[in-house]
Order: structure tokens, then sequence, then C-alpha cells
């Protein structure tokens, strides 16, 4: 997953992207790193754990430069735990400087990573950052400028990704085909901003100007602003997850607010509601649904579930041990509010239903008569090879499982799940151009381990 900026500000780009990755902070919460470029050199900091405990101001005022990229880390578990991971990762060779970040799962990487051993690279990371970087060192060693550099190694990658890089002082930013990873950009007053986000933008008063489009090459450097289309793809696999679960709420993702898109799903939910006093969300990813469940169903809105903010995300912590313990940490029931009443409780997924199994348990020791459990998704039945960690299908609890069988596994008085055609429709984004495979298992690009794929053909344009 991963939250990644690239800033070029003539006032300096280190807090500004420190601020930028403030606003992505639900991307990754295992470390984070910002690189800068002040023309001749680079200044690198990062470390593990959340960006607040990674700076401070000491840190930030040895970042010069006018340009930069920084990220947020959410890493999957066979690469999570090794510091060398970190990035920006920040090169030097043959009179180039280049420092890189991505959020990427390529499909290809072993046998790219293979390739480039082969030709002498010896790689010190296990992350898609360093085979990107080491495609690119060697298209410019072998004579390609900047730009050329760029659009052969990009049509060289197969996967999901989005990245920004400082090459020789100017920013790049580079989107899979299928833009299954978002990617944004905008202006300040006194610059650009590339972010995985347009909340992003908003928290430094910056002009969203559009999303870097599938398959584009974003370039900003001292000439201005260049956008060369890299490759193409008759229908896209917007990744539909962002707009159930990751993004943030107030963010617009490939034209979609995904605030309103999720209040859809939440009122396309209440088309049959129980008898319930109370609709309560499991904030915060299910606040937007339970208030369009609300409206939609007139049973009234009452928080029945408070959060401690002071807990991250448990869905993107690294152990699942780490994620049942965090649900008391994170979670406390309202007693007055629920003790007695039919509570419908609105929520963005179950993955593998053990947080789901804790929190109805929970709201039920706090005296609630009933819990009707409504979910913002379809039944997850299929791990992701792009970049959500979701599990094998053996941890999946919606994979060999009937609705009837997951609400007596986690204890629920009923539960329902949004339809594919009111998840759709709710989006706003064609089916066609939507990546449902966790929900369905069709791939929208080849997998060496499934049969179920419904590849996209993806063009090279030169």
């Amino acid at each position: 997953m991963s939250g990644i900026a690239g800033i070029v500000d003539l006032r300096g780009v280190a807090y500004p992207l420190y601020y930028a990755l403030h606003a992505l902070q639900h991307r990754g919460q295992e470390a984070a790193g910002i690189s800068t470029f002040d023309g001749r050199d680079f200044h690198i900091h990062k470390g593990s754990g959340q960006l607040s405990e990674v700076f401070n101001e000491d840190e930030l005022s040895r970042l010069l430069g006018n340009v930069g990229v920084g990220q947020v880390l959410y890493t999957q578990k066979a690469h999570r735990g090794r510091p060398e991971n970190i990035q920006p990762l920040n090169f030097s060779f043959q009179g180039h400087t280049l420092s890189i970040t991505v959020s990427a799962a390529l499909i290809n990487r072993e046998s790219l990573r293979c390739e480039y051993e082969g030709k002498g690279h010896i790689f010190s990371t296990t992350t898609n950052a360093e085979l990107i970087a080491a495609i690119l060192a060697h298209e410019l060693i072998a004579g390609a400028d900047a730009e050329t550099a760029f659009v052969n190694t990009i049509q060289k990658l197969n996967g999901a990704y989005a990245g920004v890089a400082v090459l020789d002082s100017a920013l790049y930013a580079f989107r899979d085909p299928l833009g299954t990873k978002p990617l944004c950009f905008g202006t300040t007053d006194t610059g650009y901003v590339v972010a995985s986000e347009s909340v992003a933008l908003d928290i430094l008063s910056g002009k969203f100007k559009g999303d870097v489009k599938p398959g584009e090459l974003l370039i900003i450097s001292d000439t201005g602003v260049s956008h060369r289309q890299v490759q193409e793809s008759e229908h896209k696999a917007y990744c539909v997850f962002e707009y159930v679960y990751t993004a943030r709420p107030d963010s617009v993702i490939d034209g979609v607010l995904v605030y309103d898109a999720r209040r859809k799903i939440g009122a396309c939910l209440a088309k049959n509601p129980p008898k319930a006093d109370l609709v309560s969300p499991v904030p915060d990813s299910g606040t937007a649904f339970a208030t369009g469940y609300a409206s939609a169903s007139g049973i009234p809105y009452t928080e029945g579930l408070l959060k401690n903010r002071y807990v991250g995300r448990t869905f993107i912590m690294p152990a699942q041990s780490l994620r049942e313990n965090a649900v008391k940490m994170k979670l406390n029931p309202v007693r007055r509010h629920i003790s007695g009443k039919s509570v419908v409780l609105v929520d963005d997924s179950i993955v593998r239903g053990t947080t789901s199994l804790r929190i109805v348990d929970m709201v039920k020791d706090f005296g609630a008569a009933e819990v009707h459990l409504r979910i913002g998704s379809t039944p997850i039945v299929s791990p992701c090879y792009f970049g959500v960690d979701l599990p094998t299908r053996e941890e999946l609890i919606a994979n060999g499982r009937d609705v009837e069988q997951i609400r007596d596994e986690i204890h629920a008085t009923t539960l329902e799940y949004v339809s594919t055609e009111d998840l759709v429709k709710s989006v706003g984004i064609p089916k066609e151009d939507l990546c449902m495979a966790c929900s369905c298992g069709a791939y929208p690009l080849e997998i060496p381990s499934e049969c179920g794929c419904c590849k996209r053909k993806i063009t090279n344009i030169k």
C-alpha cells in the first residue's frame, strides 16, 4: 500500500513533504522517510515508526532543497522488518543522482531481478524501488536521456505501481497503465505536488489539477510540466478497495469523492433494514457508510463505539496478534447508548473475521440485545497481488463459507454485505474498469499461481 509524495517548491520541500505525508499516514505506519535535493547533494532522513516518531524540527531543518520525495511505508509480510527497505532510496552513478520511492506490487519482480543480477547489479534491499532504480540506471548508462530511460523502464514493469523520483534535480511521477495505484498532482503558490491522494494537496492549501493518468509519466523540471503517455489499456483496473477502505474519505480518487461513494454504499445496505434502535459505525472507516445507512433507513445515527485516536489502523498492523490486542485499545462501547438496544453496526469489510468477532462480542458484553452487522464491501474470497496485504484464501473467512456461516462465526444477530451491483453503482466507475479480484478471483493481470484472470491488454507507446 504505502503513501508517497513528491514536491517541487521554491521555499524548500522538507516541511511540505512532512505535512503531505502526515495526510497520508493512514496508508502506512511502519516507517517514514524524506529525501531532498539542493542542486548538488541529497539530504535524507528515515526510520521505523509513524511520521511523528521519525521526524522532529531539527531533522526537518537539515533537509535542504527545493525538490524531494517521501513515503510512509506499509510492506507486505515477505519484506517486513528490514530497515534497509525503508524508502526513499538514494543512488549516485556516472554523474547522475537519483532518489526514488514507489508503492508497487510487481508481478514480474523476480524475473526482472534475475535479469538485472545477470547484468551485474547487486541488490541490497528487497524493494521494488531498488529494482526500478536498477533498470533506470542501466538505461541511462546505456546512453538514454532521462525521459527515454523512464519510458523504457516503465514499459518493462508488470503490475500495480505508482512512483515518484528525483533524477538530476527534476521530479518524475509515474503510474501503472491500469490505474490500480492512485496518484494525483496539483499546484501550490510556489510549486508542484504529486501524491497518492488529494488530501495531501488539501493540507498544503494546494490546487488539485487532476490524477496522473494510468500509464502516464509526469515530469516537472526547470522548463515546466510535461505529460507523456507511456502505456495505454482499453480497460482500467481501479482498486475498489480504495473506495471501501484504503483511501481517506475526504480524498478524490480518479474523479470520485470517497466519502460520497461510501455514503451511497451505506444507503444501498439499508434496503431491508431490521427493526433496530440505532445505527452505529465501526469507526473510523465505517462512519460514512453508517451515515448513509441511517439516512436511508430512518434509524437514528448514534455512536455506539468510540475510537481511541492514538491507536492506528488494525488492518495494516503487521501481526495478527497485534490486530487482535489492538481492538479493545482502539474501540470502546458507549454502554448507555447500546445497553438493551438493537444495534446496527456498519463496517467497511470483513477479512479474517477475528476483529469482527471481537467487536460483536464486545458490544454484546456491554449490553446490546441484538447486533446486526452491515458490511460496505462484498465478501472477500481471494488474496490480493497488487499491494493490499490480504491473507491467503485459507485465512479469509468468506472463502468456502456462505453469509449465514460467517454470521454464525462472528456471533452477529444478522449479517448483510453490499451486493456487487450496488457497490459498482455507488462507486460510479464501470465494473470493467474496476479491480474486484478480492471478491471474485478475476485478476486484471495474469497471475502465475491463479487461473481466474480477466487480463487487460496493455499497449506500449513510443
